[in-house]
């Protein structure tokens, strides 16, 4: 074996396995832009009254994941919990507590798909990126 394949397994064995673009992991709560068909902002998730597209968006791809940020409360999210279980999609609660990802919900597919617009560029989407650019 050579000596480059025994490090490259040592570590693996103390890091876990290498994973592809680990800062859009973390932005994207554990998925890829390439993936995602929506993305919320947290102050987008809190606000009072849901996105009726976030409902759209569930009915038409049943095979969709909702990823939720675990860093916002339950009263927060729950509204789109109970889209995604009315849908029939699956929801994941996502704790990255080193990511400080500035999502707080992420739709996502099962494989690439590429959408251009994933954000409801809104106010509260202004506020959140308001020092920085996105896409």
């Amino acid at each position: 074996m050579k000596e480059e394949s025994v490090d490259f397994y040592l570590q693996q064995g103390i890091f876990g396995h290498a994973e592809t673009k680990p800062d859009e992991r973390r932005m994207f709560l554990g998925s890829l832009r390439e993936r995602a068909i929506l993305a919320l902002t947290k102050g987008q998730v809190s606000r009072n009254k849901p996105y009726d597209e976030v409902e759209q968006i569930l009915k038409a791809n049943r095979q969709a994941t909702v990823l939720l940020n675990g860093e916002l409360s339950y009263a927060s999210y729950s509204q789109y919990v109970k889209m995604a279980n009315a849908a029939g999609c699956s929801f994941k609660v996502v704790n990255h507590h080193e990511a400080n990802s500035p999502f707080g919900l992420v739709i996502e597919m099962p494989s690439a798909v590429n959408e251009e617009r994933i954000y409801i560029k809104d106010e509260l989407f202004q506020k959140a990126f308001s020092h920085e650019s996105v896409e």
